[in-house]
C-alpha cells in the first residue's frame, strides 16, 4: 500500500498552522504519510467564504490566548502569545511573506520547510515583521539561503507568475472547503478528506489507520523542537532556535 498524501495548506500569520506543521513533521517519521506543505493565503480564504477572525469575539479571543499558550507546551513549539497578539494579527498583512515563500516553494523547494518555520519563529516568537522587504531577507538568511537566492525570490513577488501560484494554490484549499487554517487535506481511498485545525490531527491518524496519540507513541519518538533544530543545523539547511 502507497504512502498517504497529506497536504497542510498554511499561512504563517497562524499560530494554529504553526502547531500543525510541527505535529505533521514529526508524525511524517512514524506514520506511512507524503507530506507536502501548500503555502497559501488566509487572508483569501478569509474573504471568499465570509469568515472573520476568531478573536473578534471578546470572550473567544481570551481563551484563545490560553489554549495557544497550552498548545505551544504540549507541541513543546516556542509559540509565544503577548496580551496584544491578536491586534499584531490584525495589523499585519502576510500577502507579501506568501508570496515569498511561494517563490521559494517553486525555485528551491528544499528551502520551503525551514524558511516557513523561521517566518513563524519571526513573527509568532519574536513578535517581529515579517512585511517589509529587509525583514524577508532576514528571515530568509536565517533559514539559509544564499543572498543571491533570497533576492531573486524578492524580485519575483511582484510577478504574475508567483502571484497565480498564490492564488491557484489559495483555491485549491476552498475547492477542499476550507474556511480557515490550518486546512489538512488526506487523499485516502481515491478521495480529499478535510480536517480544520491543529487539534484534529489524532483523528486524521485514525482516520487512514495510523496511531495518532503522541502520548501513546511516546512523545519523543517523534522529533523534538531540539532534535528539529539540531537536524537542521546538520544539513546546513536552517538556523531553527
Amino acid at each position: 500500500m502507497g504512502r498517504t498524501v497529506v497536504e497542510l495548506f498554511y499561512d504563517v500569520i497562524s499560530p494554529y498552522s504553526w502547531l500543525a506543521f510541527e505535529a505533521l513533521c514529526r508524525y511524517r517519521h512514524i506514520w506511512n504519510i507524503d507530506l507536502r506543505f501548500r503555502p497559501a493565503f488566509l487572508g483569501g480564504i478569509m474573504q471568499q467564504t465570509g469568515n472573520k477572525p476568531p478573536a473578534m469575539l471578546p470572550k473567544r479571543g481570551e481563551y484563545l490566548l490560553k489554549d495557544m499558550k497550552r498548545m505551544a507546551k504540549y507541541y513543546q513549539v516556542p509559540l509565544r502569545m503577548s496580551a496584544d497578539a491578536f491586534q499584531h494579527i490584525m495589523g499585519t498583512n502576510s500577502l507579501t511573506a506568501m508570496r515569498f515563500i511561494t517563490a521559494i516553494d517553486m525555485t528551491t523547494p528544499q528551502y520551503l520547510e525551514p524558511l516557513s518555520r523561521e517566518f513563524w519563529m519571526r513573527f509568532w516568537s519574536q513578535h517581529e515583521d515579517i512585511s517589509q522587504p529587509e525583514n524577508l531577507l532576514a528571515v530568509a538568511r536565517q533559514a539559509g539561503l544564499s543572498a543571491e537566492l533570497s533576492q531573486k525570490a524578492l524580485e519575483m513577488i511582484s510577478s504574475a507568475t508567483v502571484k497565480d501560484r498564490l492564488k491557484e494554490t489559495t483555491a485549491e484549499a476552498l475547492k477542499y472547503g476550507a474556511f480557515g487554517m490550518p486546512a489538512v487535506v488526506a487523499h485516502y481511498d481515491g478521495e480529499p478528506h478535510l480536517f480544520f485545525g491543529s487539534d484534529r490531527l489524532e483523528l486524521l491518524g485514525s482516520f487512514i489507520g495510523e496511531s495518532a496519540s503522541l502520548h501513546h507513541f511516546g512523545f519523543m519518538l517523534s522529533p523534538s523542537w531540539n532534535e528539529i533544530h539540531n537536524a537542521a543545523e546538520l544539513k546546513g539547511l536552517s538556523n531553527v532556535k
